[in-house]
């Protein structure tokens, strides 16, 4: 799911707390953080445990993937080196069959590793208990730290955890319900 909030409107939001921040220090300064969860999933083992246990599901399937390609890769070879010796019929039946076993590779290829299959899913489904633990003590960090707003250092910026007291929406919203109504 796409968040409505992009890249660029998330550093313009940091910039102005950051500078905000510095340029009225007679206000409470709030404190920013960040975690790098790459080195977090790398470090627990509880998350090292669990992507081995996806590299193991993933193995079983690339092992059979690799098998399906190897036959497909075989009835290949020898059509072609049959290829001269049937007739129209029989090649675009031989033909036939090898585009539907093609699909079938590709389909399984598909089922398993495609982004709605079951690599996604079984992923989900191991990662999300170890994500919630890690999200649930990054607050209680962010909390006992006394920091604001918590980002994660990997990849795109992410807001993990923000204090309460930060929180604007609330005053956002009553304006634009104002402003609406007049």
């Amino acid at each position: 799911m796409k968040t409505f909030i992009s890249r660029k409107m998330v550093t313009v939001l940091c910039m102005a707390v950051l500078f905000g921040v510095t340029i009225n220090p007679a206000k409470a300064q709030l404190k920013i953080g960040y975690v790098d969860s790459d080195t977090i999933i790398k470090e627990l083992p509880e998350a090292q445990d669990a992507q081995q246990k996806l590299q193991d599901i993933v193995k079983g399937w690339q092992d059979e993937l690799d098998k399906m390609s190897k036959d497909l890769q075989a009835k290949y070879e020898d059509y072609q080196k049959k290829e001269a010796l049937y007739n129209d019929a029989t090649k675009q039946s031989e033909q036939k069959k090898l585009v539907d076993e093609e699909q079938q590779v590709n389909q399984f290829r598909q089922d398993k590793f495609g982004t709605q299959g079951e690599l996604a899913a079984q992923r989900d489904k191991i990662m999300s208990p170890i994500r919630e633990k890690i999200l649930k003590v990054i607050a209680q960090v962010a909390k006992e730290e006394k920091v604001s707003f918590m980002f994660d250092k990997a990849g795109d910026v992410l807001l993990l955890y923000a204090d309460k007291t930060a929180d604007y929406t609330y005053k956002v919203l009553d304006r634009l319900k104002r402003g609406t109504q007049k």
